[in-house]
């Protein structure tokens, strides 16, 4: 029956929403639904086991909490639940680690494709070494394993794969998307003012490939990813790096049975086969059921009803994305939003210190300097720790440097200490279509921001000059906040972008770790005993959790995600004129990370 109505309402909701009737109005339609909607935690059963999915996507921060996100994301078919928060998935294993009901975890390979980022694949795989030295056994079972998933994988007590399965284990690569031959072929001109011999965020738009300076970069701190990958997966599976490297560089895809001959996996088995044998483990005798189990998210949900809301508040703040001037939208940070946010904290009386977890290639030089701001002033009210996820360079970085504390795991990109400056104009393309512009003005540089025409040397002046006045500001900020010589400083930046555990050699960041070892750091800084953890924003309200579920139970297509390299690169393409789009500086200056990448 509750699925009855929860069809007929989404129904209804949908065609209030089609016929323009604002959120607001269907208020009352949502709380008379809330009743159908209403679930408690599950029940979990003694002898149960942990199902985790290690294919799904795991984000920094938690799901947004504006209604209008919600509905347009489930009306457009963007399936968010696929999606797993990192703190939802550390606290989760932590308390199943301790709860005497659960007997074992079972990690699967499902049919999604993650593109959860490498630092925090590391924290979540800490978090399954002390699931396991618990004395709790993992299990891992998949068709096709391929390396981010085996990354977690490789930590379990046994891993299966099906007969007909392979493993993907062929290294990783680090692909760019440029635009110039296409810019000019199109007509739109580009130029740009920089400071840094690394600093390469601006050759998409004038290069066909990288630049001698930027591969030399890109292939430094790759390998410095994938010595992480490879030093730790060979040792939870008792090789050394050099025999798990020969693997990659004579094979890369191995079947099923090259897997478990070179030791990479231990069993071949069918899906049924695998959930007989964890049957053994719950001691669920019935022939027509499976083992015992829960899946995380649903014992999630338990853990988290069983949060104390007691003690002093630590607050987590989330930088998520590129940095973009004013309040920002989804998948960006916006500077006057995180300064708000901060300024609020920094206010609040029961919050006692502050964790910025900053996940972000930078962006915007002014909302940076806007963040940064904010960060000093709550430094100097209580302790502010950083915590670097896969990405804090450039902007990101910026804002991360006068906090008492920076972690950052080893496989983090950070760095990325440049500037530089774009302009486009559509002068040519305009032209050949037979638009043309003719300005009126009372000063030199009255029109400078204009896309009619190309900027003057006079113009590029200016800018270069604004350039490298926010660069020597970059380098002065480094060096007194990290108390480093601004010589050497002027030296490791250059727009050069470093991975964790080189950033820390370099003193760039102080300590190689996760958010958790950030949370413990402020707790002790704020001289805590007993505290709970808040995230900011803040997750959804009841309303708006229903909302979703009324609209993504019928409004969904449903259709499971295609590992097709042709859509992935649509994607992507998509992705960087996404970003473009976001550069909104009012001096159009940026500290952004170089070229948006994937690393596969």
């Amino acid at each position: 029956m509750r699925d009855f109505l929860k069809q007929i309402l989404a129904t209804i909701l949908g065609l209030f929403i089609f016929m323009g009737i604002s959120v607001g109005s269907l208020l009352l339609l949502v709380i008379v639904a809330s009743v159908t909607s209403r679930d408690s935690a599950p029940t979990v059963k003694d002898r149960s086991i942990v199902v985790f999915d290690v294919s799904q996507t795991i984000t920094d921060a938690p799901a947004s909490s504006s209604t209008r996100e919600v509905l347009s994301g489930a009306l457009a078919g963007n399936d968010i639940e696929d999606n797993i928060a990192l703190r939802t998935v550390l606290d989760t294993i932590e308390a199943a680690a301790k709860d005497q009901r659960i007997t074992g975890l079972y990690l699967y390979d499902g049919d999604g494709s993650s593109a959860t980022g490498l630092a925090t694949l590391k924290e979540v795989r800490k978090a399954l070494e002390r699931f396991k030295a618990s004395g709790k056994k993992i299990y891992a079972y998949g068709l096709d394993w391929k390396e981010r998933e085996y990354y977690l994988a490789s930590i379990a007590d046994q891993i299966a794969v099906n007969p007909i399965g392979n493993l993907e284990i062929n290294g990783f690569s680090a692909e760019a998307v440029f635009f110039a031959e296409a810019l000019q072929k199109y007509g739109v001109g580009v130029q740009v003012t920089r400071v840094g011999k690394y600093k390469s965020a601006v050759e998409p738009f004038l290069r066909a490939n990288r630049s001698p300076a930027d591969r030399e970069q890109t292939q430094r701190w790759l390998n410095d990813l994938w010595g992480d990958f490879i030093t730790t997966t060979s040792r939870s599976r008792n090789l050394k790096p050099a025999q798990l490297q020969n693997i990659v560089d004579s094979a890369g895809f191995l079947t099923a049975t090259q897997a478990r001959d070179r030791k990479l996996v231990d069993r071949i088995m069918y899906a049924d086969e695998m959930s007989a044998q964890l049957k053994q483990l719950t001691g669920e005798d019935s022939e027509n059921k499976s083992f015992r189990q829960m899946d995380l998210k649903s014992y999630a949900r338990v853990v988290e009803e069983k949060k104390t809301k007691k003690g002093d508040q630590i607050a987590i703040v989330y930088v998520d994305g590129q940095i973009v001037n004013g309040q920002g939208s989804t998948g960006n940070a916006g500077g006057d939003r995180i300064a708000r946010q901060l300024r609020d904290l920094r206010l609040d009386d029961d919050v006692k210190a502050v964790v910025l977890r900053v996940n972000s290639p930078g962006g915007s030089a002014t909302a940076s300097d806007v963040i940064q701001r904010e960060v000093i002033l709550t430094r100097k009210a209580k302790p502010l720790v950083v915590s670097m996820g896969n990405l804090a360079a450039s902007g990101g970085y910026w804002i991360s440097t006068y906090s008492d504390r920076i972690y950052a795991e080893p496989n983090t990109i950070t760095g990325s200490i440049g500037v530089f400056g774009q302009a486009l104009n559509v002068q040519k393309l305009a032209n050949q279509n037979g638009v043309t512009w003719d300005s009126v003005k009372t000063g030199r540089f009255a029109d400078t921001q204009t896309i009619s025409r190309p900027k003057t040397p006079e113009e590029l002046n200016v800018i270069q000059s604004s350039v490298n006045q926010i660069y020597d500001q970059f380098l002065t900020k480094v060096s007194q906040s990290r108390k480093l010589d601004k010589a050497k400083v002027a030296d490791i930046a250059q727009g050069r972008v470093w991975s964790g555990v080189k950033a820390k050699s370099l003193g760039l960041v102080d300590e190689l770790g996760g958010m958790e070892d950030a949370i413990r750091d402020a707790a002790k800084r704020a001289k805590l005993d007993n505290w709970r953890v808040e995230e900011y924003p803040k997750s959804r309200t009841f309303e708006e959790q229903l909302l979703k579920r009324l609209v993504g139970s019928s409004l969904r297509s449903g259709a499971p995600k295609v590992d097709d390299p042709f859509a992935q690169t649509v994607e992507t393409f998509q992705q960087n004129l996404k970003s473009l789009r976001s550069m909104n500086d009012p001096q159009n200056v940026y500290l952004r990370l170089p070229v948006d990448f994937e690393i596969k």
